[in-house]
């Protein structure tokens, strides 16, 4: 797998600063297939550098010619789809279908859905005497996580370059291949020198150092809540502004008058989808207790269609699994029943986990209560809507969920919820609807107009 040796900054790939790299394993064999170099402060800063200096020509120009350039990348990231695959696969070890058709694919949706947002959105308003104005922020530091490794990007990336901000990438350490191709795709796509900058690095060396600069205007971070707590103090202590898409435990609530086997399916597909390692997955399956025990038996048979290393992908690393093996213990140890899968592991090399269902699962339990990012399931079981809604909402995040029912009944359920995004009997994706959460879920919106406004300013002429 060809790897940069350097950083891209100022429209060029730069030497690093430092000796120090870092390996990138595939997690399927275990395998190191590259290395890439660790990124330090200084590297840091002269990607900040370099993106201050190409803010104001890029706040400059036309929203059409912006437009014109994210669909330029839209272009080069679709010739890059089976490369971006392959890529993907190999770092995250995501199988080839998924691959293929979310992680290449999702991305080159949303670039163009924000080419046309670009070309269209009003950045100008009249408000009585008043002309209000949006206008970029300025410098951008983003921070991606490894689960979706080029979705995060371009979710964070298209709408800032729409805004008219520049930026500096760190991506996750464990995916940084992606975001190398990438920046391959802006450096083709002709993006002036210094709108995109790529520092690859640890978080607490390289991520740190971008979220703390004083030239990074503000700070887009996805990943866990603990993180996004330092990260929130630490922009609040420079009044920097942040967008932060955190943790989640969504609720999968399958009310009385739902079809349950397709309910209980498409659940059961949801979680697994990129080996649980997605924060909005349905993760909790709350079924009324009438209907446990069938849910049960059909959570069971359908989770055994998700075999390890062809439906069901390995963790992304030796620590991600071992995290998630844990949880599988602690559930065992606080008395919830395993169904099907468990704490063996499946196979004998690459860090997989047997996609794994539980039942009796009470709210309070820590399997219940905490983000496990794996192929785990929990089902638990509701006396009525009242005590469904006060399960759904009862633990400190609030990213996604999901409802089935008769359409009417599943609404009202749904609005009752604590939850930034709710799908309505298998409701489909829109990339230009706004994805964040409600409490320690975050704060601010990814995607369309919603994501695009997270990198605007305010200003009104008073006439």
């Amino acid at each position: 797998m060809k790897a940069h040796d350097g950083m891209y900054i100022g429209g060029m790939w730069r030497p690093a600063v430092g000796a120090d790299t870092i390996a990138v394993v595939n997690p399927a064999d275990e395998q190191v297939i590259a290395h890439v170099p660790a990124g330090t402060a200084e590297d840091v800063d002269a990607a900040v550098r370099a993106a201050r200096a190409a803010f104001p020509g890029w706040a400059a120009t036309p929203p059409a010619e912006r437009a014109a350039k994210i669909a330029a990348l839209r272009d080069e990231l679709a010739e890059r789809k089976e490369q971006i695959a392959r890529t993907v696969t190999a770092e995250l070890g995501a199988p080839q279908q998924l691959a293929e058709t979310v992680h290449a694919g999702l991305p080159i949706m949303v670039a163009a859905s924000y080419a046309e947002l670009a070309a269209s959105y009003s950045f100008e308003e009249k408000v009585g005497n008043s002309t209000v104005l949006l206008e970029p922020v300025g410098v951008v530091g983003a921070i991606t996580p490894w689960n979706y490794p080029l979705h995060q990007i371009v979710a964070k990336v298209a709408p800032a370059l729409a805004a008219g901000c520049t930026l500096v990438l760190k991506p996750a350490e464990d995916t940084p291949l992606t975001a190398q191709l990438f920046a391959e795709a802006v450096h083709e796509a002709g993006l002036p020198a210094g709108v995109f900058n790529l520092v690859t690095g640890l978080g607490p060396i390289a991520g740190q150092a971008l979220a703390e600069h004083p030239g990074v205007d503000l700070v887009s971070f996805t990943g866990s809540t603990a993180v996004g707590r330092q990260i929130g103090a630490t922009a609040g202590a420079a009044v920097k502004r942040v967008a932060l898409e955190l943790g989640g435990k969504s609720a999968n609530v399958i009310l009385p008058s739902a079809d349950l086997a397709r309910a209980v399916n498409v659940g059961i597909a949801n979680v697994m989808s990129n080996s649980g390692q997605t924060c909005s997955a349905w993760t909790r399956m709350l079924v009324h207790k009438d209907q446990y025990d069938e849910a049960v038996d059909l959570a069971a048979a359908a989770v055994a269609k998700y075999p390890p290393g062809e439906r069901v992908g390995p963790l992304v690393s030796a620590k991600q699994q071992q995290r998630v093996l844990g949880y599988i213990e602690k559930g065992i140890a606080e008395g919830a029943r395993v169904v099907a899968g468990g704490s063996e592991a499946p196979r004998e090399t690459g860090y997989y986990v047997s996609p794994t269902v539980f039942a009796d699962v009470t709210p309070g339990m820590t399997i219940a209560q905490e983000e496990i990012f794996g192929p785990v399931v929990s089902i638990l079981r509701y006396e009525d809507e009242d005590d469904a809604l006060r399960i759904a909402n009862g633990t400190v995040y609030g990213l996604a969920g999901a409802v089935w029912g008769e359409q009417e009944d599943a609404v009202a359920f749904a609005r009752r919820m604590d939850t930034g995004q709710v799908d309505i009997n298998g409701g489909r994706f829109n990339p230009r609807a706004p994805f964040g959460g409600y409490k320690q879920s975050g704060v601010g919106r990814e995607l369309g107009s919603h994501g695009l406004g997270e990198y605007l300013q305010t200003k009104s002429l008073q006439f």
